[in-house]
């Protein structure tokens, strides 16, 4: 049978899907967050923000200060860590190797370069390696490193990527949780909880009972989902595409 639905009383949660350097569209879905909250006020409320801050948009540099700095529109925010800030963290190590940074830029990581000042995509390892320390504030890797791949509440579990469906959930590889799709997407097996996920970006939310894709890939189409969990229901709230 598959896992009922449901929450804590008086707990609502917003989950936050893939952001990728999208300043405007954090922004925005603060501010719809912010007027949820006021029309249809929470006993305990709290922001869920499930990865990939970082790479393919213009602002990564600013998404990060925005998540460190910025209150939260609800009582509480939690942060997990995406493969795409595990890539930034690789890439910016002491001991990083050409393959890897060339891996990075590939994917999304010469825009956050850009977002932090650095043009390095035809500088020597060396010079990659001081732009790196002068550039990138420590405080930024310190934050990273220290985000949580998971987090429960009620019926849920959030992660960014998903989970592996062949072990436990009390055994999962940590790397299944920021870089799965298979198994993981056709599996309909209930895993005890209901995952809630971006990673792989979809036309529309994937709501399914034992998985929930919010990822609508807001880098490209402007499509930022929030996923309104309370109680035993859901809803969405999106930005208007751009």
């Amino acid at each position: 049978m598959p896992t009922t639905p449901s929450l804590p009383d008086g707990l609502r949660i917003y989950a936050v899907g893939d952001v990728h350097g999208r300043l405007d569209l954090l922004q925005d879905m603060a501010a719809n967050i912010r007027h949820d909250l006021q029309a249809t006020p929470a006993a305990q409320s709290l922001e869920i923000y499930l990865g990939d801050y970082v790479d393919r948009g213009p602002q990564s540099c600013q998404v990060v200060d925005w998540l460190m700095d910025a209150p939260p529109r609800a009582d509480r925010r939690i942060c997990l860590i995406g493969n795409h800030e595990e890539m930034f963290l690789d890439a910016v190590a002491d001991s990083v190797s050409q393959e890897t940074l060339s891996n990075w830029l590939f994917n999304g990581g010469d825009a956050t370069l850009v977002s932090y000042g650095i043009d390095v995509l035809h500088a020597s390892p060396t010079a990659q390696r001081a732009a790196f320390d002068e550039a990138i504030p420590e405080r930024h890797t310190a934050f990273l490193r220290d985000l949580p791949r998971s987090i429960e509440f009620g019926s849920y579990l959030f992660v960014h990527a998903g989970i592996n469906p062949e072990r436990p959930l009390d055994d999962q590889d940590p790397q299944d949780l920021v870089w799965i799709r298979e198994p993981f997407h056709s599996s309909t097996a209930d895993f005890g909880r209901i995952v809630v996920h971006g990673h792989t970006p979809v036309e529309e939310p994937d709501i399914r009972p034992n998985r929930i894709n919010i990822d609508t890939g807001a880098v490209f189409t402007g499509c930022l989902t929030c996923l309104v969990l309370e109680g035993q229901g859901h809803r969405l709230m999106q930005t208007e595409t751009r």
